[in-house]
């Protein structure tokens, strides 16, 4: 990569700036964090798409897809499965193409594009007094200003989608308390003793169904909340991880099956209107789904899996097989211990703990949970930011200066080394958030004495 030296200036040089934002508690206005944010990504993609050098995926990938639907044909087909997703964001590839815009820009107009507005969303998730300073962070933020200018990968949009999820499925003010699922099993137990347990449940899930005086404020807010997120999935599959933390930000049982199936009716309407605006024939429906479902087992380049290939990409469904069911375990392990947390911590650790087990993985995906722990920082934030922000770097910036042999030998040092992190992303976890205050989970006093008994009338 030619512009690597002044790229990577750029980038140290906004680290620096993050850090010293944290250790001087520094909390510049909101516009001032997005003027910045603004400045360095379009720098950096002037940088990009000048360069000689442009990512693989990014032109045999992404550029395919959005000339198939320039030309009225089926990306994830046209691109011979190099596109693996909804053809939602080659539908604004298409138009940005002809409009005339050349691909070098073009194809990261849309990442940059979400990258700048995650920047207030990264402060409406974290609120407070410093959500200013952790949109600043974000602004400068190494990891995502190289996935989003350099490598032009589609997570930003994913990402921006998701975020503002969970901001509106959280509401205004501040988080919605919630009762405790084994709290209210327990409560039930003590008050109604095992007998009276059926009929306690019935009881309550009447009342969740039952709409209320604010029922449809939380309806609107679930509708809205799965449609972004059904946007997300549409951008890339990875999203439903965040799925079971905007569910839990919503206030009731109602708003939280409409969540559900908005988030589940967007993906559904961008693949039956395919035959609509991508050109392709209801027979090859069955074909997109395979290929959007088909995911090779190609593992080495991160954690684990390089100890076993030596460094080197390679198809092992033994270990794809392996890692895919050590993810679902920790994620379900995650879920149950931070269940009683708020749910953007929990969010936090799912994609923490899937970066420690997966079996496979590119730079782009530890962009995941930045947005999240920057808005939330926890006590090893800071050396997982700059961790992971090192690792990708070294790939982005110093790997791209060699080619062919030179490269695959760099490829499997700087594979092996990503094991280092690992523990480092594991300190990072939201340990200390596990429970929430107790003012959150108390719930209302279960009734006593007459009030008691009339309440099972």
């Amino acid at each position: 990569m030619e512009t690597a030296l002044p790229i990577a200036i750029i980038l140290v040089t906004g680290l620096a700036l993050a850090l010293v934002a944290q250790w001087r508690d520094w909390r510049p206005p909101l516009w001032a964090a997005l003027a910045v944010g603004v400045v360095v990504r379009v720098v950096l993609m002037f940088f990009a798409a000048g360069d000689a050098h442009q990512p693989v995926d990014f032109v045999n990938s992404f550029k395919p897809a959005g000339e198939a639907v320039l030309n009225g044909q089926d990306p994830v087909l046209a691109s011979k499965g190099g596109w693996h997703f909804l053809p939602t964001i080659p539908y604004v590839y298409g138009i940005l193409l002809w409009l005339g815009i050349p691909w070098e820009w073009s194809g990261r107009i849309v990442t940059v594009v979400a990258d700048i507005v995650l920047i207030p969303l990264v402060a409406k998730l974290a609120g407070g007094p410093k959500a200013s300073l952790r949109a600043f962070q974000y602004a400068l933020n190494p990891l995502a200003l190289m996935v989003a200018c350099l490598h032009g990968q589609v997570e930003p949009v994913a990402l921006v989608f998701g975020v503002a999820a969970f901001v509106v499925a959280r509401g205004p003010g501040a988080p919605t308390p919630r009762m405790d699922a084994i709290a209210v099993t327990r409560r039930a137990l003590a008050d109604h003793g095992w007998s009276g347990l059926p009929g306690w449940a019935l009881r309550t899930l009447g009342q969740a169904l039952r709409p209320g005086p604010g029922d449809r404020a939380g309806l609107k807010r679930g509708a809205y909340a799965g449609l972004l997120m059904g946007l997300a999935l549409c951008a890339k599959s990875w999203p439903i991880w965040l799925v079971p933390g905007m569910v839990l930000l919503l206030p009731q049982l109602r708003s939280r099956i409409v969540a559900l199936f908005c988030t589940g009716a967007v993906p559904l309407f961008f693949l039956v209107t395919l035959p609509v605006f991508a050109g392709t024939s209801i027979s090859q429906i069955p074909q997109v789904i395979d290929t959007i479902r088909a995911i090779r087992p190609i593992v080495g380049e991160w954690g684990w899996t390089p100890h076993f290939t030596g460094g080197d990409w390679a198809l092992r469904a033994d270990l794809a097989t392996f890692g895919t069911y050590l993810i679902y375990a920790c994620v379900v392990a995650a879920i149950i211990i931070w269940w009683r947390a708020d749910p953007i911590d929990m969010t936090l650790a799912i994609l923490l703990i899937f970066m420690v087990v997966t079996p496979r993985l590119g730079a782009q995906y530890l962009l995941w949970f930045m947005p999240f722990l920057v808005a939330r920082p926890t006590r090893f934030a800071w050396p997982a930011i700059i961790g992971v922000s090192l690792w990708a770097g070294y790939g982005y910036l110093y790997m791209t200066q060699y080619e062919d042999t030179a490269w695959w030998l760099l490829h499997q040092d700087w594979s092996r080394a990503s094991i280092v992190l690992l523990p480092v992303l594991l300190a990072a976890m939201p340990w200390g958030r596990r429970n929430p205050p107790e003012h959150e989970t108390a719930g209302p006093a279960a009734p006593t004495g007459p009030a008691r008994l009339t309440s099972q009338v």
